[in-house]
């Protein structure tokens, strides 16, 4: 079964996802990778705002390509998450909720999302044109200057993805593995 979920999201929405869900994504998410997500921290840590809410919110981790004429965007596809590890318990103690990516996630990030009721999933790497239908819109709303890795605000509907480590700590990879192991 698929669950159809919106942003901004709440502790209750979250409490409601497992490991192995699979997900539809409707309303506004953002982007960021590993360059970005240093600015997001340095502001932070300087007492300054982020560019966007973070609470509720979901970051994509993807450097999108450009996009054709009378297209939002281009190409979307996931890239590796444990590069944007060093930072995201930081992004989850203001609020962050929910993260996108490919690959697996570090302990203090695991840990942070247990402690922070916060969600990752995983997008589909190799289906990055298939991603980009669900994209309806698409703008840089900082750090223009990162090209391709600019924070962007994406507005959503039924962006497709797979709760791979949810709220209670349970791991989609390693319940795989298990099962693997079993056969």
């Amino acid at each position: 079964m698929t669950k159809k979920i919106a942003t901004p999201l709440t502790d209750e929405a979250v409490a409601g996802l497992k490991a192995g869900d699979s997900v539809l994504i409707t309303g506004i998410i953002y982007t960021g990778r590993d360059l970005a997500h240093a600015k997001l921290v340095q502001a932070l840590d300087a007492g300054k705002e982020l560019p966007f809410e973070p609470k509720g919110a979901i970051i994509y981790y993807v450097g999108p390509s450009p996009a054709k004429p009378g297209k939002p965007i281009g190409s979307a596809g996931p890239t590796t998450s444990y590069r944007m590890d060093k930072y995201a318990p930081r992004l989850m103690d203001v609020g962050l909720k929910g993260m996108i990516g490919k690959g697996n996630r570090t302990k203090p990030v695991l840990d942070s999302m247990k402690k922070n009721k916060a969600v990752y999933f995983a997008a589909v790497g190799g289906a990055a044109a298939l991603i980009s239908k669900s994209i309806k819109q698409a703008r840089v709303i900082a750090y223009e200057e990162l090209g391709p890795e600019a924070v962007r605000e994406l507005r959503v509907e039924d962006f497709p993805a797979i709760v791979v480590n949810d709220a209670e700590g349970n791991d989609l990879y390693e319940q795989g593995m298990a099962e693997f192991r079993k056969e």
